[in-house]
This record gives C-alpha cells, sequence and structure tokens, in this order.
C-alpha cells in the first residue's frame, strides 16, 4: 500500500494498492499540494484529478495520461513528460498549467493541445516534437526553450518570453505572439534546405532583436511595430508580410523579395541588402 501525503502537512490524501505508482489508476482524485516529489509515474493514469500546488519535481511522468487534470501553481521542474499527454480537441478537456513551474522539465513528444499555462515557468524546457496547438502560453516564461519540430499552430504567446529560444524547424503557423520577447530566439533550421513556418502568425510589438530567420517561410504575417534590430532574414520567404512601423536597424534582407511587403513608416534606411523597389513609398 502507498500512501500519498500533503506536502506541508504530512496528512494521507491517498492510499493506493501496490507498491509503485507506475501504471496506477490515479483518475479523478483530491491531490491538492500532494508531496510526489521523484514519484514515477509513468503510465499513470491521473485523468481529471485535482494536483493544485502539487509538488511533482522530478518526477517520471513518460506516457501519463493526464488529460482534464488541474495543475495549477504545481512544480514540476526537472520533471519527465516525455509523451505525455495533457491535451485534447477542446480547451475545456485539457489539462490547466496555469502558473505551474516546469523549469527544465522534459516534454519532447507531449500532447499539450489547448492546455491552459497562462502565466507558467518553462524556462529551459524540452520541447522538441510537442504538440501545442492551440495553447495558452500567454505571459509565460519560455526563455531558453527547445521547441525543435513543434507544433504551435494557433497557440497564444502574447506578452510571452521567448528569449534565446530555439525554435528551429518548429510550426507558429496563424500563433499569436503580440508583444511577446524572441530576442535572440533562433527561428531558422538544422537541415540546410529546411524552415521554420510563421505564416499568419503575429507578431504585432513583439521584440525581435537579434533573432535568427534565416530562411523562414513568413507570408503575411504581422509584424507591425515588431523591434527587428538586427534579424536575420537571409533569404526568408515574406509575401504578403506587414512590417509598417517596425524597427529593421540592422536586419538582413539579403535575397528578400519586398514587392507584397508592406513597409510604410519602417526606417528601412537603415537596413541591410534590401532591395526596395522604387514604386514604394513613405519609408524612413
Amino acid at each position: 500500500m502507498i500512501e500519498i501525503r500533503h506536502k506541508v502537512s504530512g496528512a494521507v490524501l491517498a492510499q493506493v494498492s501496490g507498491e509503485t505508482l507506475a501504471g496506477a489508476d490515479l483518475r479523478e482524485m483530491s491531490l491538492n499540494g500532494a508531496d510526489l516529489r521523484g514519484v514515477d509515474l509513468s503510465g499513470a493514469n491521473l485523468e481529471l484529478s485535482d494536483l493544485v500546488e502539487a509538488d511533482l519535481s522530478a518526477a517520471r511522468l513518460v506516457g501519463a495520461l493526464l488529460v482534464g487534470v488541474r495543475l495549477s501553481g504545481a512544480d514540476l521542474s526537472g520533471a519527465d513528460l516525455a509523451r505525455a499527454r495533457l491535451g485534447a480537441e477542446r480547451h475545456g478537456r485539457a489539462a490547466i498549467l496555469t502558473g505551474a513551474r516546469l523549469t527544465r522539465a522534459n516534454l519532447q513528444g507531449a500532447d499539450l493541445r489547448h492546455v491552459e499555462a497562462r502565466g507558467a515557468h518553462l524556462e529551459g524546457v524540452d520541447l522538441s516534437h510537442a504538440d501545442l496547438r492551440g495553447t495558452d502560453f500567454s505571459g509565460a516564461n519560455l526563455c531558453h526553450v527547445v521547441a525543435n519540430n513543434a507544433l504551435f499552430i494557433k497557440a497564444d504567446l502574447r506578452e510571452a518570453n521567448l528569449c534565446g529560444a530555439d525554435l528551429r524547424d518548429c510550426h507558429l503557423n496563424d500563433a499569436n505572439l503580440a508583444m511577446a520577447s524572441l530576442h535572440d530566439a533562433d527561428l531558422s533550421s538544422r537541415q540546410p534546405d529546411g524552415f521554420t513556418v510563421i505564416n499568419l502568425a503575429n507578431f504585432d510589438g513583439a521584440d525581435l532583436r537579434g533573432a535568427n530567420l534565416r530562411h523562414v517561410l513568413a507570408q503575411d504575417v504581422n509584424m507591425r511595430n515588431a523591434n527587428l534590430t538586427d534579424v536575420n532574414f537571409t533569404n526568408a520567404v515574406m509575401g504578403g508580410a506587414i512590417l509598417r512601423r517596425a524597427d529593421v536597424t540592422n536586419a538582413d534582407f539579403a535575397g528578400v523579395e519586398l514587392a507584397s511587403v508592406t513597409m510604410e513608416f519602417a526606417n528601412f534606411s537603415r537596413a541591410r541588402n534590401a532591395k526596395i523597389p522604387g514604386y514604394k513609398k513613405n519609408l524612413r
């Protein structure tokens, strides 16, 4: 028999038959504030359970089922959630991670579709190959995350911190990154002929200083009012992009076709390698 206790009071929250919690059936249990530090919960079914402010730091949750779990304020720092399932087709059924701490956690290949992770701490998290479609990361800290080949399609990343993030080969199609910080982020590719996709994404007012967008596929992207200082746009595909009032100081546009790019009131006199069509007006 395994006893799950409260992290502060030590009170017994649940008793589970067996010698391990790996693969255990823990559905719809009330485990708020539980002490599960370093516990092996790989393959466990925690669907619809309450784990608000629980301590799951360094826990092993590989392949665990966490759909509908409430993890607001929980500590998952250093936890292994590779291939874990937290997401769902609809927002109301996905896990809640608002304000949770996942610093340096492993979420490779995890399903986080429509998860609510507003204000969560995800510094240094590995999100490679994760499914993040429709996930709410607004106001979250994703500084230095590794998200190679991740799907951020229609994700909400408003005012999120993605400084130094490794976003190579990921898909940010139609994602909302208004006022987000992506300075020194890498949105290029690990492959010689590969590319990251940010078509239709909203970067209105975002900070992309020093970011690498080499070969990025950025059609119809909105970068209005964005800080694009020192950004590498070499060979980017930017048809229909909006750079109105953007700061493109020292940004490199080598190999970029600017004919259909909206450039009014952007300071292209300070950009590098920008071949500006003669009919473009209102440039600074």
